[in-house]
């Protein structure tokens, strides 16, 4: 079993002798967020030059999957700028987008039933 919301576990699934081990991943840092973003965006079409860097100082928080939905929510916004290749804003404003989403989620209660 794996999950990314450790909080919304049953009690009952975390008791002695349920699951043989807890194996934490921590979030990448700025050197693996970086790599990370370079291989999602490694078939993309890019105008221009790409300060990753920016983008990585501006994800911090995010996770592989997160940084993977940015380079997919720059190439949306290209597409809705009727442009075949995603530039420097596109991912400023992906990064923003998805991380606005992430602090959204954080604050999210589930009725516990």
């Amino acid at each position: 079993m794996a999950t990314n919301r450790p909080d919304t576990l049953d009690p009952a699934l975390l008791r002695a002798g349920r699951l043989d081990r807890k194996i934490e991943i921590p979030l990448p840092n700025e050197v693996g967020r970086l790599e990370i973003l370079k291989i999602h965006s490694s078939g993309v079409a890019i105008e221009g030059e790409i300060d990753f860097e920016t983008v990585v100082k501006m994800s911090d928080g995010l996770n592989g999957a997160d940084l993977r939905n940015v380079v997919t929510e720059a190439g949306l916004f290209a597409i809705k700028d009727y442009r075949d290749a995603v530039n420097q804003d596109d991912f400023n404003k992906a990064v923003r987008k998805v991380a606005e989403a992430k602090k959204l989620e954080g604050k999210l209660e589930y009725q516990k039933l």
